[in-house]
């Protein structure tokens, strides 16, 4: 066998040019014609930049309202799309054919219809001209053909399906029929108005999503990823298995600011897939590992694959509160995908790499109890400190929070400076070591202040998504311009202009990588809204709610499972943006309605989590997972059997729904105050590695059915005690007639109460169904629920719904006037579920005893 390692394997090849035909087009035409799309893109990234900013408004200069710049950011993507993506793989990848010209400019004019043309559409709503109706066809057509060419037909096909049941609604079986459209009006509503192509799904991507795909593409270009790769294995790399734990992490940490799990996969499996198959896993578990965590990224706040945006919008929940629910599921999956990696370690007997320096365990000990504590008092530190400057300088206090920031982007950039620079080894080098610990964190902690900045907008100071990106992203262009000149001339080398222009180098094309990756999401949301809009303009949605109905014969987990398995077909080969438009959309509103029939009452968060975890499934599911055939390019390995494993080690991800949406005290709501929340993270992370250990059939030592079966029981009973606790006794207990105004009253301000509600709909069906309605401020009955869109009179022992207002809470909840409001559900007066968490404990332990006693004794090694 060959030692010859080359620098560049045909594996990667293939693999590379995976992620351009899937992220930012793989064509690469002559010299003028890149120039033209390099200025195209960058011209793109600074226009968002551009809408993003105060200076609009501040200096009243190209102001656009949403609708016009939801337009120009389509009419980008399409023209990008048509130049950048051939038509097939016969097609030319070193030109680009005049076709393809005609068909990118025809393309880009019909998206900018709403921009070039807003004033006069503005004065003619609903009466549209023949040019309108052909504009927004051809348009419709182009979209989908790009849409084909960037992400194929799967989103395609979906999209068609959705166009032809508008048309052919008339001639359908009866259950799904529908009156139908003529072509008028059903362009005008696709395209012409904000309910199909131009709605949320577009806005977010041009308001949001953009942003921080930017700041993610800026932050990789300045050295971040190489950074988080090479500090993960400096950290991990030692340890049993530790190349695979170091892909988690790295994993984890690139998916913050990555909104693709294949360039995820891509970025970091060209290192860490060759580095796992070195230790021993193989092929289709390396693969695996890297995918299962690239996927996982998908959920991980803050970008959530650019699905938090959209969340915001179709929940109707401030970002800061999409990012506490879903942090503890994403938290916790990772966690247990770290311990399966160590138990296929344990199983195999594995050993980690080879360290440069050499240290004894109380060394490590101590340096990362250092490290760790040194973070926490410099966070305190920081916190605290901008909190005074704040309250004490007033106006002030911005410049001199700025200066305070340079000044420590100064001083991480010399702690950087007095570091070897970083440089990524090759993984099939013949002998790899590890780079040391110390000098690798330390070389790149100015990269961090980015994140902190973002951070800090988001959850501290509370400005918009938009916003806090904005001057997170401007603060990226800072550091790229800066970083290189600066560390030059501490290192002594004053090769300022060159490191100038080498940092203008790395920005620019940091600006158009960030718009060629934004392609995908761009036309994905656009196609998505057509299926938004169809379902608006048919009432589709219904028609999914009663097939659902009929085939889970009201059964509420057969319900979910029909739900999850819809959700997850929907998402096969969909990007994770048009996946979360389309299962919300469809799925979404069957859980909450048929849920609600079983007293099923959640909140709309853990509903859209549930629909989006199961469309994020899709990535790694065979046949369709595009993430599991990179990863398999990668490890010279069959994608299918990738697949198949991934697929494995995800069904911890799997579970995880069907949990929260019982137990929504993981999605942190409900909770009481410090001591329960410590008690909710806890137990969850215990439950999940038990779940992890169950799955894998090793746990001390191998285990034994009877000892799987008592951990997935004790896995459940952790995640879900409650379900052992409401045999004994209900969770709630009804409250009607006059004490219900009562309760309504009494109750403390900012909460929801549990509803039950029952009459006829407009349609004339019977429904009776529980609804969680928010009360608002402390207020006597009628006020409170006059703050949630209700009017309500005296009806016997019941509540009679006389108005509801339009637009209101109560509306979008399914209340109509005439419905009567029969009970309210109060938590009932039983011993605290959690007291359940003992025998499981028990249990767990029974398990441990058992597995240690069959423990090999350690073997004495020969004085």
């Amino acid at each position: 066998m060959s030692t010859d390692n080359p620098k560049i394997s045909p594996a990667e090849v293939d693999v590379n040019q995976l992620v351009a035909d899937n992220d930012s087009g793989g064509r690469q035409p002559g010299p003028l014609v890149a120039r033209l799309l390099l200025l195209v893109a960058v011209a793109w990234s600074l226009f968002q930049l551009w809408i993003a900013s105060p200076l609009p408004f501040s200096l009243g200069i190209f102001v656009l309202n949403d609708t016009e710049s939801r337009a120009i950011h389509l009419a980008f993507a399409v023209f990008l799309g048509y130049m950048a993506y051939p038509a097939s793989k016969r097609s030319p990848r070193d030109r680009v054919p005049i076709t393809d010209w005609l068909l990118a400019l025809v393309g880009a004019y019909c998206a900018a219809y709403l921009f070039i043309f807003y004033r006069e559409l503005a004065t003619r709503p609903g009466q549209p001209t023949p040019m309108d109706v052909w504009t927004a066809a051809v348009g419709i057509l182009l979209l989908l053909e790009a849409t084909r060419r960037v992400l194929g037909l799967p989103m395609v096909i979906v999209a068609v399906v959705f166009l032809i049941y508008t048309f052919a609604g008339p001639y359908m079986p009866e259950l799904v029929a529908h009156r139908g459209a003529s072509l008028d009006r059903a362009m005008t509503h696709q395209w012409l108005t904000t309910e199909g192509v131009f709605g949320v799904a577009l806005g977010v991507s041009s308001g949001f999503i953009f942003l921080f795909v930017l700041f993610g593409s800026l932050l990789d270009k300045a050295g971040a990823g190489n950074y988080f790769i090479k500090s993960a294995f400096a950290l991990l790399g030692h340890m049993r298995g530790g190349p695979a734990k170091a892909a988690v992490v790295a994993s984890a940490a690139t998916g913050i600011i990555s909104g693709s799990s294949i360039a995820n996969v891509v970025t970091t499996g060209t290192f860490t897939i060759p580095l796992m198959k070195r230790v021993g896993y193989r092929g289709d578990q390396a693969g695996a590992v890297e995918v299962s965590s690239s996927v996982n990224g998908q959920i991980m706040p803050p970008v959530m694959g650019a699905a938090a945006f959209l969340m915001v919008e179709y929940v109707g929940i401030p970002y800061i509160e999409v990012m506490k629910h879903a942090f503890l599921p994403a938290i916790i999956s990772y966690i247990a995908l770290f311990y399966i990696v160590h138990l296929e370690a344990l199983k195999a007997d594995m050993q980690g790499l080879p360290r440069r320096v050499q240290s004894t365990g109380m060394q490590r000990l101590i340096s990362f109890v250092t490290t760790v504590t040194g973070f926490i008092v410099l966070a305190g530190i920081t916190y605290y400190t901008i909190s005074f400057i704040k309250a004490s300088l007033g106006a002030a206090a911005i410049p001199t929070i700025g200066v305070l920031l340079m000044a420590a982007y100064l001083g991480l950039l010399w702690v950087s400076s007095r570091q070897p620079e970083l440089q990524l080894d090759d993984p099939n080098a013949p002998v790899f070591e590890l780079p040391e610990t110390g000098p690798t964190v330390r070389s790149g902690l100015h990269y961090l202040l980015a994140v902190v900045v973002l951070v800090w907008c988001l959850m501290v100071e509370q400005l918009s998504p938009a916003l806090s990106a904005f001057w997170a992203t401007m603060f990226m262009v800072f550091i790229i311009l800066t970083q290189k000149p600066i560390i030059g001339v501490m290192r002594g080398a004053h090769n300022i202009a060159a490191d100038l222009k080498a940092g203008v180098a790395d920005l620019v094309s940091g600006l158009e990588t960030g718009a060629r990756n934004m392609i995908g999401i761009g036309v994905a949301t656009a196609a998505a809204g057509i299926i938004v809009g169809t379902v608006s303009l048919t009432g589709v949605g219904l028609v999914m709610t009663e097939i659902v109905e009929i085939l889970s014969g009201g059964n509420l987990m057969l319900m979910l499972v029909l739900v999850a398995v819809i959700s997850l077909i929907l998402g096969m080969g969909l990007p994770t943006t048009a996946n979360y438009i389309v299962v919300s959309t469809l799925m979404a509103p069957v859980v909450v309605e048929l849920g609600a029939q079983s007293g099923l009452i959640v909140p709309l968060i853990a509903v859209h989590l549930f629909v989006f975890y199961f469309g994020l499934m899709a990535d790694v599911t065979p046949p369709v997972g595009l993430a599991s055939f990179a990863a398999a390019a990668i490890a010279r390995h069959d994608p299918i059997q990738t697949g198949v494993t991934a697929f494995f080690y995800s069904m911890r991800t799997a579970i995880l729904p069907f949990l929260f949406i019982f137990n929504t005290q993981l999605l942190l709501i409900g909770l009481d105050g410090p001591l329960h929340l410590i008690m909710t993270v806890g137990t969850a992370v215990i439950a999940m590695l038990v779940f992890a250990a169950a799955t894998q059939g090793f746990f001390i030592v191998k285990s034994r059915w009877y000892e799987s079966v008592a951990m997935l029981l004790v896995c459940f009973t952790l995640f879900r005690p409650g379900f052992w606790m409401d045999m004994v006794q209900p969770p709630f207990d009804e409250i009607k007639g006059e004490q219900m105004s009562q309760i309504i009253a009494e109750a403390p301000a900012g909460t929801s109460k549990r509803v039950w509600i029952e009459g006829l709909n407009l349609n004339g069906d019977e429904i009776r169904k529980g609804v969680l309605l928010p009360l608002g401020d402390v207020a006597d009955a009628k006020t409170r629920l006059g703050t949630a869109g209700l009017t309500v009179m005296a009806d016997g022992d019941a509540l009679m719904v006389a108005a509801v207002k339009f637009g209101s809470q109560a509306e979008k909840l399914g209340i109509e006037q005439s419905f009567r409001i029969t009970a309210i559900e109060v938590p009932a007066d039983r011993p605290a579920k959690e007291w359940l968490f003992l025998p499981a404990f028990v249990l767990l332990g029974l398990v441990v005893w058992l597995q240690r006693s069959r423990r090999p004794s350690p073997k004495v090694k020969p004085a």
